[in-house]
């Protein structure tokens, strides 16, 4: 592999090609790529250039080393589906430990969007309520709930920094049973801190949703809006077949 007229490092130009390799329709979560013998042999550059630009993938996250099976696309830690439930339950369900850290905790009001949401005027009190959560200690995405204050009275921040589970309080404190939920996904540029708290490559994008959760009676009784990793979360939708 020539240098590029810009002298573009050669590990970079690989490290690219790569890139480029495992975004492609080919492959896909759990593939092998070739092995560092045959890349070497394709792109016609030493073994040393080679290996420094797959240290960098795997260090991102983009690539995963076996000691035994070479080196692969990751397996995503989380498939998410469109279904409504306790995010620990989704990962158990998915073979994985599940874990959550309080990181911020207040009584503020409502702006414009949140109350639009959840259908309340400007200004109501809302409990804002932000974890991040992991699966095998990988961390995986940053929610971001709000629930009106007058339907959990007496909320504290003590009540979620062990990791319990918010529909659980939810239902078994204040008798709310999340029924339904109506949810959007698009990319967002994650902030300074999001990478931080995910350990995201520099650049990289992450999948947001904003989820609208409502009880059996059709109320709004949260908004949440959810930050995740875009390697180790995967989603899954399913949808009727029209013939």
């Amino acid at each position: 592999m020539a240098e590029e007229p810009t002298k573009v490092p050669v590990y970079l130009q690989v490290q690219r090609f790569l890139e480029d390799l495992i975004d492609s329709a080919d492959y896909g979560p759990g593939d092998h790529i070739p092995s560092e013998r045959a890349l070497a042999d394709q792109l016609k550059v030493n073994r040393l250039t080679l290996r420094k630009a797959i240290d960098r993938l795997v260090a991102s996250g983009r690539l995963e080393r076996n000691s035994t099976n070479g080196t692969r696309v990751p397996v995503p830690r989380l498939l998410r589906s469109d279904q409504t439930g306790s995010l620990t339950r989704v990962i158990q369900l998915n073979g994985g430990t599940p874990s959550n850290r309080l990181l911020h905790f207040e009584l503020s009001q409502a702006r414009d969007t949140v109350a639009a949401q959840l259908s309340i005027p400007v200004g109501t009190d809302v409990i804002l309520v932000r974890r991040l959560w992991r699966v095998d200690e990988t961390p995986i995405c940053i929610e971001t709930s709000y629930i009106p204050a007058e339907y959990v009275p007496g909320l504290e921040a003590e009540d979620l920094t062990a990791g319990q589970s918010l529909y659980s309080v939810l239902k078994e404190r204040y008798g709310i049973d999340a029924a339904s939920s109506t949810r959007t996904i698009s990319v967002h540029t994650p902030t300074s801190f999001e990478e931080q708290a995910l350990n995201l490559p520099p650049h990289l994008s992450t999948l947001l949703i904003r989820l609208v959760v409502e009880d059996a009676g059709g109320r709004p009784i949260e908004y949440m809006q959810s930050v995740n990793h875009p390697i180790h979360v995967n989603f899954r939708t399913a949808s009727p077949v029209k013939h």
